[in-house]
């Protein structure tokens, strides 16, 4: 069976094979990764195969773009009937009784919904070691990361159980595991795609994101996704280009720039080399490579850390044991609020007293007001660079996947993580890692920045670059 959603579609739409027989050779797929890999949360076997059988009997499926398409959904985006747990016990038991906006738009294409992938609870983490469900593990090397937060949907796709998966994105939860995974990871414009359903964890952030193997298929499902939703008032109502299109087009005259100062420190040498080779390979393909300034992205980190903190603690206050999540039995209501928090894990709790601290009077302005100010500044130097070019590459991350357990402890390593990331977010442009080398034998992802709302450029690079390597088609060898 084909890891190529385009081509499943069309194979779908002309009934050379069946959605029930495409849907059950991802759910066998799925089965054995997680058996392997710990990458999934909920199966849902019964409403994947039947809404298969649905999509059989319709004679429209060639005019669906995703017909039959398997697709796996992070669980923080809401399931109608599928329960959707943010990886936490405070959701152990919640079934929504509402898709999200994402989920009913890749249903409307034609995909069917086979697994709720794990996470970092509430998202909130660079590994997929904080879940209540247990860490995920990279197929490259099960003794190590997958990425985070969205290691699941990450996993699912680099072992080819689905050719698409959704995440979402604060910092980087998309890109940084598509690249330690080996896949292609998109983060839209903040905006551009609605985040009615996405459990909140930093709403000025958050943002719900496409992985895949290759380029033209995430730029099917960004299609299908993308776009105002009347239910989400942060959708921005601006027009979609043609993406797909986009992708088959080639680099030549593309002017990409290269923030050359910051990647001067903290950058693992096979991550560097593998990057200045996929440089080398644009500029052969008829890119022009010019370097610029980004002078406050490495303030991005700690800025970033101030602001998803003290929005996690406004967002999650909601889950009191009274109005959401899960209720602890106690004799008195400060008792009950305090059991019931208590079964937020140590990550989470941690960003929660952090982010309060900030928010309190007397460092309000220390903290916050000044993590704002950075933020504009970030935003301002990318305004800047864009007037000079198309877009700005970096690695998508400074090392290769580490082992499990080596940062768990150390949460400042952690964060570090998003150290190439966390600008785009901060900035609300949109960015792609895409697959561009191996170092000691574990991939690497090289990350484009394009200007808001400016998605297609994303693709034509990542579809360009994609023509001119192979690196998209290594998979992992288990």
């Amino acid at each position: 069976m084909s890891d190529n959603a385009l081509d499943v579609s069309r194979r779908v739409a002309a009934r050379e094979v069946s959605a029930v027989e495409v849907c059950t050779h991802a759910l066998d797929r799925l089965k054995t990764c997680d058996a392997a890999f710990n990458a999934c949360i909920t199966i849902p076997e019964e409403r994947a195969l039947a809404r298969a059988a649905a999509l059989d009997r319709r004679p429209d499926l060639a005019a669906l773009p995703l017909a039959g398409v398997p697709i796996a959904v992070k669980d923080n985006i809401c399931t109608r009937g599928v329960r959707t747990t943010a990886a936490s016990r405070v959701l152990a038991g919640y079934v929504p009784p509402y898709d999200a906006t994402v989920v009913e738009r890749l249903e409307a294409a034609g995909a069917i919904v086979v697994a709720k992938t794990n996470c970092d609870e509430f998202a909130m983490g660079s590994s997929t070691e904080h879940s209540a469900f247990g860490a995920a593990r990279n197929p490259w090397d099960p003794r190590r990361i997958a990425g985070g937060s969205s290691g699941g949907s990450a996993i699912v796709v680099a072992a080819r159980a689905v050719p698409l998966a959704l995440g979402s994105e604060t910092g980087g939860s998309v890109r940084q595991p598509a690249a330690l995974c080996g896949v292609t990871g998109l983060k839209p414009t903040y905006g551009r795609v609605s985040r009615y359903g996405l459990l909140a964890f930093a709403s000025s952030l958050d943002q719900v994101g496409v992985f895949a193997t290759r380029a033209a298929d995430a730029a099917v499902c960004f299609g299908a996704i993308a776009g105002a939703d009347p239910r989400d008032s942060t959708a921005g109502d601006v027009a979609v280009d043609d993406c797909l299109r986009a992708s088959s087009q080639d680099l030549r005259g593309l002017r990409i720039g290269v923030p050359t100062a910051l990647l001067e420190e903290g950058l693992d040498a096979g991550v560097r080399r593998a990057f200045d080779t996929a440089i080398a390979a644009l500029r052969e393909a008829g890119a022009a490579i010019t370097e610029v300034s980004l002078p406050h992205s490495r303030y991005a980190t700690a800025t970033y850390a101030v602001l998803v903190m003290a929005e996690a603690s406004s967002n999650l206050g909601r889950y009191d044991g009274v109005r959401y999540g899960a209720r602890a039995d106690a004799d008195t209501l400060e008792e009950m609020y305090a059991r019931t928090r208590a079964l937020f894990g140590g990550e989470v709790k941690r960003r929660l007293m952090l982010g309060t601290y900030v928010l309190s009077a007397g460092y309000y302005d220390a903290y916050y007001v000044k993590a704002q100010q950075v933020r504009a500044a970030i935003r301002q130097d990318f305004d800047r660079a864009f007037e000079r070019v198309d877009l700005v590459a970096t690695p998508t991350s400074p090392t290769t996947a580490f082992p499990l357990g080596a940062r768990v402890d150390d949460p400042v390593a952690m964060y570090l993580a998003d150290v190439f990331t966390a600008s785009a977010n901060l900035a609300g442009v949109p960015a792609i890692s895409v697959p561009c080398g191996l170092a000691d034998d574990l991939p690497v992802g090289l990350q484009l920045t394009a200007r808001a709302w400016d998605e297609a450029t994303l693709f034509r690079a990542a579809g360009g670059y994609e023509r001119v390597t192979r690196w998209w088609a290594l998979q992992p060898r288990g």
